[in-house]
């Protein structure tokens, strides 16, 4: 199981070795990377440079400023904002999406652009997203996205559409998410020092259905990796590019 592969590629090419089933849950894309400013589609197009400003302003809280920069940064490259960022966007799916071992099962993370999925996706990598299906005599729901945030990221969605999602999903064994339940300790980025949006839909459901697992990823550098929800045991299964190690569910 990966989370947060943000474009390492080559290391996704291995993360099935010995595995019945690769799951992924999402943020298959990387933008920025908060660790090394020169990577990413962001310093591909601006530079390294360019790239660190853009992430301290987003990284102290100054929206407006950051959104100023890049705006300024465009207007400099002199294409248009959509088209290239399309274009880069395919350039990163389409090499993930090849290399990504089957059979496996993904859903989206924040990051990530789920209207350009279906022309990558190969025979054996099923999505789904508010809907669950067996694995092992046992029922996995998953829901993808995230929830609205300052930083506009491209599948946020409002709490009521996201509780929607969660609420479709009935009673699981496993819960699989992109982001976490609304528990401070595991939303918390100890690198970042901030706060990543969890949901309280999430923690509602945990806490009322108590599946055995509920499986997330998202904050990159938790406080705590795990924490319980009744018996329910909740695990952050790691940022895979910062990792390049999977998380091996075993029963």
């Amino acid at each position: 199981m990966v989370s947060d592969v943000h474009d390492a590629s080559d290391d996704l090419a291995r993360a099935g070795e010995g595995a019945d089933l690769l799951i992924c849950l999402g943020d298959l894309i990387l933008f920025l990377d908060y660790a090394d400013s020169s990577q990413g589609m962001y310093a591909e197009l601006f530079g390294a440079a360019a790239t660190e400003q853009y992430i301290r302003l987003r990284t102290e809280g100054q929206f407006d400023e950051a959104r100023a920069h890049s705006a300024t940064l465009w207007e400099q490259l002199g294409e248009d904002r959509g088209s290239v960022m399309h274009r880069k966007i395919r350039e990163q799916y389409e090499r993930l999406f090849a290399v990504m071992p089957t059979p496996a099962v993904l859903t989206y993370g924040n990051v990530d652009v789920p209207a350009l999925w279906s022309e990558f996706l190969r025979e054996g990598q099923t999505v789904l997203d508010g809907q669950t299906m067996e694995i092992d005599g046992l029922r996995f729901g998953f829901v993808g996205g995230g929830l609205v945030s300052p930083y506009r990221t491209p599948y946020e969605l409002s709490d009521d559409e996201y509780a929607a999602k969660v609420s479709a999903l009935g009673v699981v064994d496993v819960l699989c998410t992109h982001i976490p339940p609304a528990i401070p300790e595991i939303t918390y980025d100890v690198v970042a020092r901030r706060f990543e949006r969890g949901s309280s839909a999430l923690l509602e459901y945990v806490a009322d259905v108590q599946p055995r697992l509920h499986l997330h990823g998202h904050v990159h550098q938790p406080l705590a990796a795990r924490t319980r929800v009744g018996r329910t045991e909740v695990v952050n299964v790691g940022h895979f590019r910062g990792r390049r190690t999977p998380f091996a569910l075993t029963w």
